[in-house]
Order: C-alpha cells, then structure tokens, then sequence
C-alpha cells in the first residue's frame, strides 16, 4: 500500500463526524485537486480554498497604479507573469497596455530588475512586487541593493501581502465556518511558526503546517482530523523538513529592515490590518514619487467586471468556484471577471483546469 493510500486509509477510519477544513494556499488547492485528493477523501469532509493567491487578492488601486507607471514615456515596468492579466478598475490590464507600446515586461526574480536599471540608466524601471512573506525577502534585497549601489532610476511599486493577518480576521468573523487550516508550507519556511501559535491560541482552532505533495497533504489533513476528533487545538508541523520552528532568520531580518506592515486592502476582502507591507526609511524613496507608500493601501475602486464577480465569497470559502453562475461560461481563463480565475493560483481557475 502506498504512503497515501495508508493515509487516506487512517482518514476514513477515524473520522466520525463531517470537518471543515480551509487550505491557505492557492497551490494547496491546485495540487488537492490535481491528484484528485478532494474526491477520495470521505464526505465528511469539506475542504474551504482560502485567500492564498497573492495575484488574486492585489488591490484595484496597486494595479491602477501599475497601469498610470506604465503608460509613462521611457518607463519600463516589470512584474511576475499572472499580474500582467489582472484587470484594473476599468477592465483593462497590463498586457493590453503592452500590446498598445506600453514597455512591460515579465520577470522571474526581482534581481533581474536591478540588472534592467543598470543596463537603462537613462530610463525609469519600475517593479510591481507582488507575492506573500515567500517572495517578499527578494524584494528587499533588490531594495538593500539598489541603495547600497546608488540606481537612482529603479521605482518599487509594493504590493506585497501578509498571510498571518489575513487569517486572523477570517478566523475572527462569527460566521467563518473553519474549523481547521491546512497553512502553507513556503510562507512558514520563512516566517516560522510563532505568527501561527498566536493564532492557535486566539482563535481555538487547530492548525497544521503542511507541504504541496498528495502525501504532505494527506498528512496534514489527517493530522488535523486527528486533533478535531479529539477535541484539541495546536500547531503541528507536518512539513518539518522544510520548516524549521523559527523560520529563516536571515529572510525575517531582511523583511524587518526593508518593510514594516500596513493596513492593506486586499481584494475581494477589504481592508486587513498589518495585512501588507510598505517601504520603511530610508528604503521608501524607491517607490514610485506618485504613489509613495507613506498611507495605508486602500482600494474601494470596483471595475464593472469585478462588480460581477463574486470572487470575495470565494476567497472567504463561501461559495466554491463552480457555484458561479458565470463560472465556465462568462467567466473562463481566456475571459476572467475576476482575479481568481485570471491567476494560475486561482481557486477558480483551479477549478476550470480539473473541472470540478
């Protein structure tokens, strides 16, 4: 019997009662449902795809003012591949501003924006950041970088959000019908475990770290189940070989140096307290001169196709993807209403890949 037929064994005996679990992370969700794990575990089961894409959640302002930036003679912006096809507020987004001239271009590592500034002195280069606590060490170095080296064209449009904040208020709201949370392994590679015990220890719920294998899934499922069945709540490593309790101090230090948190909007779901991160001194005179971040990062703009799109129900885990009435049919990957179904992280566009 393989390691995940035995786990999927021990779940089905030791269940007694139907559970509601939410998996933080968008590739959580992919990989649930790429092995098929959501249909082989028992029905007492009910998995929640929670608010873990960062694409997904960027604000409509942050992408308006991405936009702004790139439509700016001489600016070359860059940003990772999904957050070129987010909508801004008026539908449009950043691959339709390069089809019409606009110099935007996708990155895979933020150092590779240094090497675009060194090598167009005479331009601006602007870098929308996005991502959790995973990539948001890598921005920080390109920050310390650049300063230490005096680029005076590079531009850092911060987007870049926290998962431990945002958690706190889905768990906080009377009607959040988890009961459990699968956290994401990468975000715990660098901020450890303690952001997570707090959480465990006000909210009553148990959470348990895992990786994005079937098998680190199912353990991790089952780890939780165990806890539930028992009536006890506590943090529980189940990827320790790449977690360790602390995190990665040395990524926690460039976090601290370069960021400090900030209430942020993140779409879909509102205002979260601390739920981002803006440039602290002397770092922020590389954002961007018209949109500093010295305020909080707030977005009450909705795009038409935002208005139609219920994508805030389904990052809070109240409605599934495919109870959608526009899922699969006004809404696809060729032609999103929303960011969930526009990033390849998305519960959406999960959904649409597996056909759930």
């Amino acid at each position: 019997m393989s390691e995940a037929q035995a786990l999927l064994e021990q779940i089905r005996g030791g269940i007694s009662r139907p559970w509601t679990l939410m998996e933080v992370c968008g590739g959580q969700t992919h990989s649930l449902l790429r092995h098929g794990i959501d249909q082989l575990l028992p029905p007492e089961i009910q998995l929640i795809h929670g608010p873990g894409c960062p694409v997904c959640v960027t604000a409509t302002t942050r992408i308006d003012q991405a936009m702004a930036l790139a439509k700016k003679p001489g600016v070359i912006l860059c940003s990772y591949g999904d957050m070129l096809r987010v909508p801004g507020s008026d539908g449009r987004d950043l691959l339709s501003l390069r089809a019409k001239g606009a110099d935007v271009r996708v990155i895979y590592a933020p150092l590779d924006v240094l090497k675009l500034a060194r090598d167009h002195p005479e331009r601006p280069v602007v870098f929308f950041a996005v991502g959790f606590e995973t990539t948001a060490p890598a921005t920080a170095l390109l920050a310390q970088q650049a300063l230490a080296e005096g680029i005076s064209n590079l531009q850092l449009l911060v987007a870049h959000v926290r998962v431990a904040p945002v958690l706190d208020q889905l768990l906080s709201d009377p009607g959040c019908a988890v009961q459990g949370v699968l956290a994401a392994g990468h975000v715990c590679t660098v901020m450890g475990e303690a952001e997570l015990q707090s959480l465990v220890a006000r909210h009553q719920r148990p959470i348990v770290i895992t990786g994005f294998s079937a098998e680190e899934l199912l353990l991790g499922i089952w780890r939780c189940v165990q806890q539930l069945e028992e009536g006890v709540h506590r943090l529980e490593n189940a990827y320790a070989k790449a977690v360790a309790s602390g995190g990665n101090r040395g990524a926690q230090a460039l976090l601290e140096e370069v960021f400090e948190p900030v209430d942020t909007t993140w779409r879909g779901l509102g205002t979260i307290p601390a739920g981002g991160y803006r440039l602290r001194a002397p770092f922020d005179v590389l954002g961007p001169p018209t949109c500093r971040q010295n305020t909080a990062i707030g977005s009450c703009t909705v795009s038409n196709n935002e208005a139609n799109c219920p994508s805030g129900l389904v990052l809070q885990g109240l409605l599934r993807p495919h109870q959608c009435p526009s899922f699969g049919t006004a809404c696809t990957p060729d032609a999103p209403l929303g960011a969930p179904m526009v990033s390849s992280e998305g519960a959406c566009a999960a959904y649409y890949r597996y056909h759930r």
